[in-house]
């Protein structure tokens, strides 16, 4: 898959668009084959050139030695005396639901785990270290906030296809065409055969039918 391949599909996919009243996102699939995701399943996060044009919610775990930087960047600042507001089962499942990520400062991430593991962990919302959300307490986080708004969750534990958000209708074309390509290519580098693996490729826009790249 090439930039012209993509640059293709977008122009097709336009023509088959209707104006909306709001900014469409791009919704890249990538479809999977001769891969068992039971057995071999497909869970990373790619990292984008470029913005995808929806901002995410972050909920930060700190201490005072980050409380401040937090509330500067994150959306939620959870310190260790909020714990207990999270007991309940409904208030905790809708904290995992409503933030899109979660960072903690390392000293507290064994109370974090204890604390809501349980919820979190099946929902795939704890602090991941891989990502850099686990952070020591003299930590920067602001390119981490930068770095999460440009980064795509992809999952295949049970199906065959992957699909993420990669960009906004009112962006730049090189800009959505950079984000196909920077996801493409982390795939082919996560399933074992790279390009054997994929059955195709489709782009689609919220409001329409997909297309094939």
């Amino acid at each position: 898959m090439d930039k012209d391949q993509v640059k293709k599909a977008i122009t097709e996919l336009k023509k088959q668009s209707k104006k909306r009243n709001f900014s469409q996102s791009y919704d890249l699939i990538i479809n999977l084959k001769n891969l068992d995701t039971k057995q071999n399943p497909v869970d990373f996060f790619a990292t984008l050139h470029f913005p995808k044009g929806k901002k995410i919610k972050v909920a930060a775990f700190v201490d005072q030695m980050l409380k401040e930087q937090a509330e500067k960047f994150c959306d939620l600042v959870i310190e260790e005396k909020d714990f207990p507001k999270y007991k309940d089962k409904k208030e905790m499942k809708k904290l995992a639901e409503t933030y899109d990520y979660f960072i903690a400062q390392a000293p507290l991430m064994a109370k974090v785990a204890a604390a809501f593991g349980r919820t979190f962990g099946p929902k795939g919302k704890m602090p991941n270290p891989k990502l850099g959300c686990v952070v020591p307490p003299n930590a920067n986080l602001e390119p981490l906030i930068q770095k999460l708004n440009k980064s795509v969750k992809l999952t295949a534990k049970k199906a065959t296809n992957l699909q993420c958000i990669i960009g906004k209708e009112d962006q730049k074309e090189e800009e959505i065409i950079d984000n196909i390509l920077t996801v493409y290519q982390a795939v082919l580098k996560q399933v074992p055969n790279e390009m054997q693996n994929i059955k195709n490729v489709l782009l689609k826009f919220t409001m329409t039918k997909a297309v094939k790249i």
